[in-house]
């Protein structure tokens, strides 16, 4: 790395000081975010030399299977960042119930809610895994912190990211200016910037979902994928690829360097449930980040932002990326309630 680097450190010390948009405290927490991310990666390393890979045969609240590392990353996460005194609360993807800061530490002003290791299910396949996060204020006069204090539309967010661990580990942040990106440097320790001002192409080629669920997808979402797979002959007049990873940190942050559309929509199996990812620990950083730059991200007609969460692990349908791909998918979803309702 150049001599004229800059440092995670750096970098969040000239956005308080010079341009004066985030406080000290959110700084701080931050930097433990990415401390605990540097950790995580380390585990992630380790791999099966260590003997943590593989499930626990336990499930989480979701239902899943949990495997080793998804806890470890849990307890990673809820150590690093109970401690410092910027938090009241944090939530996670793991746990049932959210976790209040103990008393014996201080407490501060902002919630932190994260998946703790995204993409698990290819733990043992070695394709890149990471970690997603997001940042919340928490409302003044606040005496006990409940879940319902999490329960905050996602444009209120006053950070979000996520930490990729792959060829590269790979930090991605928004503070609600732009986005940025830092990859971590082995022989410093620490991340470096690489990229300012991140921008998503606004027209692509690319898509990003999981085919095998096509029978099961709404009319508009069998629409778009229909007509991409029509390539030059079909009414978009030209060809398509498909990408995916089905590791959402890894799908996204492709669809954030050279544009693309990531799709998990709503599907026929569980009618009665709006999406497969989570609203709170995924939807809503991912989709601060994709409109910071440059992006769209819905969910059918809504803006994912826009969304006011109802329950603390709370699910959604999530269409993200270039915006002129994801207009049109807003609009076939209109044209589709809008004929159903007449």
């Amino acid at each position: 790395m150049s001599d004229n680097s800059v440092s995670l450190s750096r970098w969040l010390i000239e956005q308080q000081r010079t341009h004066g948009q985030i406080p000290a405290s959110l700084r701080l927490l931050i930097e433990q975010v990415a401390r605990a991310c540097k950790r995580i990666n380390r585990a992630v390393n380790r791999g099966a030399t260590s003997g943590i890979l593989g499930s626990l045969g336990s499930e989480n609240v979701q239902g899943e299977v949990q495997k080793q590392l998804d806890v470890i990353a849990n307890d990673v996460l809820l150590e690093a960042n109970e401690w410092g005194g910027h938090l009241a609360a944090m939530a996670s993807e793991e746990l049932e119930r959210i976790h209040v800061i103990p008393h014996r530490f201080p407490r501060g002003e902002y919630l932190l809610m994260f998946d703790p290791l995204d993409g698990s299910s290819n733990i043992e396949v070695n394709v890149t895994i990471g970690t997603i996060f997001s940042v919340l204020h928490l409302d003044e006069g606040v005496e006990e912190v409940e879940a319902r204090h999490f329960l905050q539309p996602g444009r209120r967010q006053v950070a979000a990211g996520y930490c990729t661990y792959g060829p590269q580990t790979t930090l991605v942040l928004t503070l609600g200016q732009g986005v940025s990106v830092f990859t971590l440097d082995a022989e410093q320790g620490s991340f470096v910037l690489v990229q300012e001002g991140l921008r998503i192409p606004e027209s692509t080629r690319e898509f990003a979902i999981n085919m095998s669920n096509m029978r099961h997808w709404a009319p508009p979402v069998r629409r778009y994928i229909d007509e991409c797979l029509a390539g030059t002959e079909g009414p978009r007049g030209k060809d398509f690829n498909m990408r995916w990873i089905a590791s959402m940190v890894a799908d996204v942050h492709r669809v954030l360097q050279r544009g693309g559309v990531f799709m998990y929509p709503w599907d026929r199996r569980e009618p009665d449930r709006a999406g497969k990812l989570r609203l709170l620990y995924e939807a809503n950083p991912m989709a601060l980040l994709v409109e910071q730059a440059g992006g769209l991200a819905i969910a059918g007609t809504q803006r994912i932002l826009d969304i006011q969460p109802t329950e603390l692990h709370q699910r959604a349908a999530v269409m993200l990326g270039s915006r002129e791909e994801v207009e049109r998918l807003r609009l076939y979803h209109q044209e589709y309630e809008a004929s159903a309702a007449a």
